[in-house]
């Protein structure tokens, strides 16, 4: 099978990878502001295309290594004990184009994060109610998107461990900020794993199987691995690592957006998070020197957490970052943490800012 990604590079951005910015997006950082992304503005990342599924039609097909094999509609699925969960959802490729050399695939920057509130059914009474088998293994998840990646054509499949599959948060999700999704996040159904990177959370789901052995399909291997030497596979991609954003401060240059802002007393906002565990510090780095923020109170245990930051701005030329530490002791690194799939880079923020004088 192929390497998951071709040879890194320091080159500039190619064809491909605009080709492939321009059909996703990430969420612009002065929307770190909000608790609550609004659904327009949260980010996304589309492999292939978007199925145009008829709901009326579609169906959820259970099966594989259980007892009573289910087929449901979405009339039904909506039917079943739900619930609303806050979660933070990030890229697994958030940061990828800040590497260097980085791996050819979608560029992100910072902005391939954002918060929803998603309704769903929980899945592991589903699985309870089909009667896994004793030797079910894992479960492995289909999407209707489609396409070839590695010289591979293959339906979206990912897969859990039956320990992970049937943890109480985990969703199967028909609504994102109180409306159905819409086509671009998943619609009808679509898996929901908080605190995994959102390769986890399949989309336009349309099929569950119980396995009895690990799932090796391309998006779980040889993809999604942190992969320093070539055909080498490390841990796989799994929890979202502890991660800290600020809200550029001031007002952007159109172009490079460098900021401007007046000297004098600044507030500093932004939010935190973590797969790994609740949120404990977040720091502020002026021109190298780490202090404190303020931490909100938590949104939620798979939701990212507020910060702020009191900075007397003085004139001048400016870098300013920031770091998150969580309650499993991580605390993100200030050097980068690079591999050939340019997965999984929590590498510190630094935003430039121009002060000037009042």
């Amino acid at each position: 099978m192929a390497e998951p990604t071709r040879e890194p590079t320091n080159g500039p951005l190619t064809f491909e990878e605009l080709q492939l910015a321009t059909r996703n997006r990430g969420m612009p950082l002065e929307a770190l502001s909000y608790d609550l992304t609004p659904t327009g503005l949260h980010y996304l990342l589309i492999h292939w295309d978007i199925p145009v599924v008829d709901a009326s039609a579609w169906r959820l097909r259970l099966g594989g290594l259980v007892k009573h094999p289910m087929e449901l509609t979405l009339d039904q699925v909506r039917a079943r004990p739900f619930q609303t969960i806050r979660v933070t959802m990030e890229c697994a490729g958030n940061g990828r184009a800040r590497m260097t050399p980085r791996a050819l695939s979608q560029p992100w920057l910072f902005e391939a994060v954002s918060t929803a509130e998603w309704t769903g059914t929980p899945l592991g009474p589903l699985l309870a109610e089909a009667g896994l088998a004793p030797e079910a293994l894992e479960v492995v998840f289909t999407g209707a998107d489609c396409g070839i990646q590695g010289e591979v054509e293959q339906d979206y499949q990912r897969s859990l461990a039956i320990a992970d599959a049937t943890r109480p948060e985990v969703l199967l999700a028909y609504e994102m900020n109180g409306r159905p999704l819409e086509p671009q996040h998943g619609f009808p159904l679509r898996l929901l794993v908080p605190g995994w990177y959102g390769m986890t959370s399949v989309k336009w789901l349309t099929q569950i199987e119980a396995v009895g052995e690990p799932f090796s399909g391309y998006q779980q291997t040889p993809a999604y691995h942190y992969e320093v030497e070539p055909g080498q596979l490390d841990d796989p991609v799994t929890r979202i690592r502890v991660h800290a954003l600020m809200v550029p401060p001031g007002i952007p240059d159109f172009f490079t957006r460098h900021r401007q802002l007046d000297a004098g007393r600044v507030t500093l906002r932004g939010r935190a998070w973590s797969g790994q565990g609740a949120v404990e510090r977040v720091e502020v780095g002026v021109d190298g020197s780490w202090a404190d923020a303020e931490l909100d109170a938590p949104g939620g245990e798979f939701a990212w957490r507020g910060w702020s930051y009191e900075w007397d701005a003085q004139p001048g030329e400016h870098e300013l970052t920031c770091r998150a530490t969580d309650a499993a002791d991580n605390t993100q690194p200030t050097d980068q943490p690079w591999n050939r799939q340019g997965v999984g880079n929590n590498l510190v923020q630094r935003v430039a800012v121009s002060v000037r004088p009042v």
